[in-house]
């Protein structure tokens, strides 16, 4: 089984440790993972098709997801239906957020990936710095994305 981790994370790094965390999670569930964080370039959502399960994450900028997932799903809509590319969606997919305050990427983000396929568990988010019980909750649930596929 292979999933994918496709997150943003630069300045703090807050979502990249919680990116992190879901892969030990997927990987302690016996799961191949490649982890693609797009603020170090694009993700070819060619590749996609690759995956079993995939999660997303962002921080919160102006209450949106980052410019890179947006692309991802600009390029997935692309994909799937004007080049009607099969296996984009159907995934179960799991997300996670972190922010400086209010967190309303969360329901951004709910209404952005549904595309995908079904969302597992609920997601998890936090205030700056992710503390111990976040990053268990990030292992958590990586491990509950498996047991879904």
């Amino acid at each position: 089984m292979r999933a994918l981790v496709l997150y943003h994370s630069q300045e703090f790094g807050n979502t990249g440790k919680m990116a992190e965390a879901v892969a030990r999670g997927l990987r302690e569930a016996g799961c191949e993972v490649d982890t693609h964080n797009t603020n170090e370039g694009r993700f070819n959502v060619d590749g996609f098709t690759d995956y079993d399960c995939v999660a997303f994450g962002s921080p919160d900028y102006y209450s949106y997801v980052a410019g890179g997932l947006k692309t991802f799903m600009d390029d997935h809509y692309v994909a799937r239906v004007r080049r009607g590319v099969k296996g984009l969606q159907g995934k179960p997919y799991a997300l996670f957020y972190s922010h400086g305050g209010g967190g309303k990427v969360r329901s951004a983000m709910m209404g952005l990936f549904k595309f995908v396929g079904d969302l597992v568990g609920e997601p998890v988010g936090c205030h700056g710095a992710p503390s111990p019980q976040v990053i268990e909750q990030c292992a958590e649930l990586g491990r509950k994305l498996v047991e879904s596929v």
